[in-house]
C-alpha cells in the first residue's frame, strides 16, 4: 500500500523526490497484470472516482474526450446486458464492471471556421482515445490494489449489440471494452514483455 500512497501523492503535486516518483510509477506499470478471478468484494466509491479520474486523465485528440463510462454492481442485470458474452465467470466475481464507451463524433466548430456553428462529424481518432484511456483505467486499478482484465467489446457485434441495447447507448455511442475490476488473492503475477530486440534506434 506504500506504493500506491505514493503514487497518488504524485498524483496530486504534493512534494516528492523526482527519482522515488519515477519508481513508484515503474513499479506500477511493471506490475499491471490481467487479473480473472475475484472475490466480490464492493469497491469503494472513492476509489472507483479516482479509476474514472485516471481514465479521463488520458491523451485525446484534439482535446475531443470522447469516453464515457458506465459502471456496472448490479449483477442482476449482467445476464442481458452481456448476453453471450464469454467472459461472464469473470463479470459475475468482481466487485464492479466498467463499460469503457466512446463517442465516435464529435460536434464543434470547424478548423477552417472556428467561428462558425458546431457541426457533427466523425472523430477519426476515438479508437486511440479510447485505447489510452482504457490503460490509464488498468494502471489506476493496479495502483490502488485491485485487479482487473480488460475484455474487447468492439469491434465484434455479437458482442457489442447486447450492450448498447441493455445500457441505451446513443447511435453515435460505441461500447468499448468491458472491464471487470475486483479484489483478488495476488497470486497472478505480471509478464515480463521487456524485449530489446525490439528496439531500434535511427531506423529498422
Amino acid at each position: 500500500m506504500m506504493a500506491v500512497t505514493m503514487l497518488f501523492a504524485a498524483c496530486c503535486n504534493e512534494k516528492q523526490e523526482p527519482a522515488n516518483t519515477a519508481d513508484v510509477v515503474m513499479q506500477n506499470i511493471l506490475n499491471r497484470k490481467s487479473v480473472r478471478s475475484y472475490n466480490g468484494e464492493a469497491i469503494p466509491d472513492t476509489v472507483m472516482q479516482n479509476i474514472l479520474r485516471a481514465a479521463m486523465s488520458a491523451p485525446t485528440g484534439m482535446d475531443i474526450r470522447p469516453w464515457s463510462f458506465v459502471v456496472l454492481t448490479d449483477k442482476s442485470q449482467y445476464d442481458s446486458i452481456f448476453a453471450g458474452n464469454g467472459n461472464m465467470k469473470k463479470f459475475m466475481e468482481s466487485g464492479a464492471v466498467v463499460v469503457v464507451c466512446a463517442d465516435t463524433t464529435v460536434t464543434r466548430p470547424t478548423r477552417e471556421n472556428p467561428d462558425g456553428p458546431a457541426v457533427t462529424r466523425p472523430n477519426p481518432m476515438w479508437r486511440d482515445d479510447i485505447a489510452a484511456a482504457t490503460e490509464n483505467l488498468l494502471l489506476a486499478v493496479e495502483a490502488h490494489g485491485l485487479g482487473a482484465c480488460w475484455t474487447a467489446c468492439y469491434p465484434f457485434p455479437e458482442t457489442m449489440a447486447p450492450v448498447k441495447k441493455a445500457l441505451g447507448l446513443p447511435a453515435e455511442v460505441v461500447p468499448y471494452a468491458v472491464v471487470p475490476i475486483g479484489y483478488h488473492d495476488g497470486s497472478t503475477q505480471p509478464k515480463d514483455k521487456w524485449a530489446p530486440a525490439r528496439i531500434h534506434y535511427g531506423r529498422w
